[in-house]
């Protein structure tokens, strides 16, 4: 039976416990030009000091047109490279495995930077009708995600991540509610996964073999069995490592009224290591906010490895906490996340961490 603090070989890397920070934006620490900045680096250099055992670095745009906003971090050009070799140089100073993740918002892209753009001519947010990508547009784009992987391994990158949830690019390929095509790229479960498998493919290729290729896939978009299928087209591709979350539709019914300790959430990443146990590691997150509940998840073999992200920004000393009794400051459980985008990222949890160390 695993335990959180045992370690884990994946591609030939050691992930020193099985508890990995999850890529949460920082919405106004870049500029226009997609740079690292400092505030970037101290941020991580934090959370790498704190115990854990992998990072992945946040939302990262492959090209202008696909970011969230203006100060939307990326890697579209080779100029951007060089900040992120110091987000490298932290986290492997602390023996934490590095991995980023690569992003295009598709529909949901801010006008300030570019069109909508995605499988189908739907409508968006803003009650724009996005652009329906053409075969060449869609070989372009994953051209776009495998030379920002490229990039990222120039840095120094262990791997990357693909943004395949939360309503994103590839999880609108992935959705029946946005894709609504009708040759290879639409309708069967194996095709609406083909854009992303493409690029994992693609990057594969253009990486090598012991480059960690991970996706951050939809649970139940709403059906968690036609996500399975989804997710075994992107194992099948190459993917080495699924760290399951939500996508553009709640879970089926039956996921919501599951009774169980860990919520239905997390229940996703648990359903997905069920399937898929010894053949690829897979991460739960939501809500994951207490020791006890991390050790539950690990030691009950529910899932590979523990997805934390409030619980870390609140206090980058809570895995070392959960390995080690030490204090911590538990997250608040804002309303709305104080690390959110259009807040002043005043997280009470670190203003209680700095009076602290004021004291």
């Amino acid at each position: 039976m695993s335990k959180v603090s045992d370690s884990y070989q994946l591609k030939g890397k050691t992930i020193k416990n099985r508890m990995t920070f999850a890529p949460t934006v920082k919405f106004d620490y870049a500029g226009a030009d997609g740079k690292v900045t400092d505030k970037h680096i101290e941020h991580y250099k934090e959370r790498a000091e704190g115990g854990i055992g992998l990072i992945c670095v946040e939302a990262t745009a492959v090209l202008p047109g696909g970011r969230f906003g203006e100060n939307h971090l990326g890697l579209w050009n080779d100029d951007q490279v060089e900040g992120h070799k110091a987000i490298v140089k932290v986290c492997h100073d602390n023996d934490v495995v590095c991995l980023i993740q690569l992003n295009h918002v598709g529909i949901g892209a801010n006008p300030i930077c570019g069109e909508p753009i995605g499988p189908s001519a739907v409508e968006t947010r803003s009650g724009a009708i996005a652009h329906a990508m053409s075969i060449e547009e869609i070989r372009e784009m994953e051209d776009a995600f495998t030379a920002a992987a490229v990039r990222a391994k120039a840095a120094g990158y262990d791997g990357i991540q693909l943004h395949g949830c939360h309503s994103y690019l590839i999880n609108q390929f992935v959705c029946p509610k946005t894709n609504l095509r009708t040759d290879e790229y639409g309708g069967s479960a194996e095709n609406r996964a083909r854009f992303g498998s493409e690029i994992i493919r693609k990057i594969r290729e253009a990486c090598g073999d012991d480059f960690i290729i991970s996706i951050r896939t939809v649970g139940a978009d709403p059906s968690l069995a036609d996500e399975i299928l989804v997710a075994e087209e992107y194992v099948k591709a190459g993917c080495d490592f699924l760290q399951v979350s939500m996508g553009i539709e709640l879970p089926e019914e039956a996921i919501m009224k599951e009774e169980n300790s860990y919520g239905f959430l997390c229940s996703l990443g648990v359903h997905f290591h069920d399937h898929f146990k010894g053949r690829v590691p897979v991460s739960c997150v939501g809500g994951i906010l207490d020791p006890e509940k991390v050790n539950y998840l690990i030691d009950h073999d529910l899932v590979d490895f523990v997805d934390l992200a409030r619980a870390e920004l609140a206090d980058p000393a809570f895995p070392n906490a959960v390995l080690n009794g030490t204090p911590y400051v538990h997250c608040f459980e804002c309303k709305r996340c104080q690390y959110g985008p259009g807040g002043p990222h005043r997280c009470p949890a670190a203003v209680k961490r700095s009076k602290q160390r004021e004291a």
